[in-house]
């Protein structure tokens, strides 16, 4: 869930109860702006329309509303393989006490692992380099086994 949420914060609640918390993911993207206070707002509609709302602030009200899980993408790293914005997850991550999803930006091994230890992220998310097959997702497995970290296999 991701604008519908925006528009309507209730859904949120709504969907928590009809389905359990744990079911129920937030998706939220942001763009840098240092006029928030978190220095990331919130945007909508895939990233193309600012709301003009902290998409920290807006992190802490998912989980207060029932969020069992948040899933933060920064659309300037979005699709680069530049890497994580660890910056912004780790702000996520600070703020709630639910798992954060890294996502947006994965290109090499070494970036899932700062994601992690960097980030603060419990759950990885990539496409580009899964889908171009760059990387492999055993590759990446093994990669943070070997790195020290629990991986589901």
């Amino acid at each position: 869930m991701n604008s519908a949420a925006v528009r309507n914060p209730d859904l949120v609640r709504q969907a928590a109860e009809a389905f359990g918390r744990e079911r129920m993911t937030v998706a939220i993207d942001a763009r840098r702006n240092k006029e928030m206070a978190s220095g990331f707002e919130l945007v909508v509609s895939g990233g193309t329309k600012p709301v003009g709302k902290d998409a920290v602030a807006w992190a802490k009200q998912c989980q207060d509303l029932g969020a069992g899980v948040i899933l933060p993408t920064s659309m300037d790293g979005d699709g680069t393989q530049a890497g994580y914005d660890l910056e912004f997850t780790r702000a996520i991550s600070d703020a709630v006490d639910l798992p954060v999803v890294a996502s947006g930006g994965a290109g090499k091994l070494e970036h899932f692992y700062e994601a992690v230890v960097q980030g603060g992220a419990q759950v990885l998310l990539a496409a580009s380099v899964f889908h171009y097959r760059i990387l492999s997702i055993r590759e990446v497995k093994e990669y943070l086994r070997k790195k020290g970290l629990q991986v589901n296999l």
